[in-house]
């Protein structure tokens, strides 16, 4: 592996996934509605047989927001967090709430996805306190 891939979490699956983002992204345009991006993901996650998980809930581990569970777009491969977004801008709320479901999850990556930008730029999100 080249030096600068031996940084990257999950280099494989981050390929494919940033591919069938720039897939979603390149056939349906940058007006559709989130569950329309997240239809076309799903459909591209089964053509290449990814395992996944779609609207799962992950338990946050506190009793008192029990009833009120973290609810990811995808988890894929039980390693990563996707979280489709279809806004103008993707600020400080998106990103706590995909660090929320992390670390919930003791889960390293995610990746948030923002269709809504005429240039698709998924940024991947890293949880440093994850433990294997």
């Amino acid at each position: 592996m080249t030096k600068n891939l031996e940084n990257i979490i999950y280099p494989e699956i981050s390929y494919t996934l940033n591919g069938i983002f720039f897939d979603t992204h390149n056939e349906l345009g940058f007006y559709c509605k989130e569950v329309q991006y997240c239809d076309a993901i799903e459909e591209l996650l089964k053509m290449k047989q990814i395992n996944y998980k779609r609207e799962c809930c992950i338990d946050s581990g506190n009793d008192l927001m029990r009833n009120n569970s973290n609810r990811v777009d995808f988890l894929i491969e039980d390693k990563i967090v996707v979280e489709v977004k279809a806004k103008r801008f993707v600020g400080r709320d998106e990103y706590n709430q995909t660090q929320r479901y992390l670390k919930a999850a003791n889960l390293k990556l995610g990746i948030i996805v923002n269709f809504h930008q005429r240039h698709l730029i998924p940024k991947r999100i890293i949880n440093s306190s994850a433990k294997e």
